[in-house]
């Protein structure tokens, strides 16, 4: 492996932990109505006998800034649907309407604010850790460089210092999205 290639690996990894972190945020709820904050939850649907996500189930729109509206492709899933909604950890309480769900999604009281932030600052912590794992393994290959001749140790010097400036960067767009999404669930 070159050093240019392991760099932009290093790179990658550390662009999708900053990617995932940004798609689990979406899931965060705050006052506002967003899909993102349903899609993922999973559904057990008897007639299908599996688990799967409401977004293979259905459309989920956004009629109202604070309304969400589930529309089964399928509707006899309805029931296991407007259930799982029910069950999921996020304290919303979905109604069956004839052929779709209507999730009004209330206002968020400063007790359940400041259970968000933590969850927010939780994940955060864990896009770091992976940032971290990424840097670990571009100082690692950097050893592995010299070990094989491909870098002198001024080479391995300047890979590991590239390396750092790549990891520096990352933790702080991390800890910018981090502090955004802060306020956004702290916003009234």
């Amino acid at each position: 492996m070159d050093p240019e290639e392991s760099l932009l690996e290093v790179e990658d990894t550390m662009q999708k932990a900053h990617e995932h972190l940004v798609h689990e945020f979406a899931t965060v709820r705050t006052g506002k109505a967003s899909p993102a904050l349903l899609e993922n939850i999973d559904v057990f649907v008897h007639s299908y006998g599996s688990q799967m996500k409401l977004k293979q189930l259905a459309v989920i729109s956004v009629p109202e800034p604070r309304l969400l509206n589930v529309s089964p492709f399928d509707p006899s899933t309805t029931q296991e649907i407007e259930k799982a909604i029910r069950e999921s950890k996020l304290g919303l309480n979905p109604v069956a309407a004839e052929r779709s769900i209507r999730v009004p999604i209330p206002e968020l009281s400063e007790e359940r604010r400041i259970e968000m932030t933590k969850l927010v600052k939780q994940l955060g912590e864990e896009a770091k850790v992976r940032i971290r794992a990424a840097r670990k393994e571009g100082m690692d290959a950097a050893k592995k460089m010299k070990a094989d001749n491909t870098l002198t140790e001024d080479g391995q010097k300047d890979h590991e210092a590239e390396v750092q400036k790549l990891t520096d960067r990352f933790v702080k767009e991390i800890d910018d999205t981090v502090a955004a999404k802060e306020a956004e669930v702290m916003k009234v």
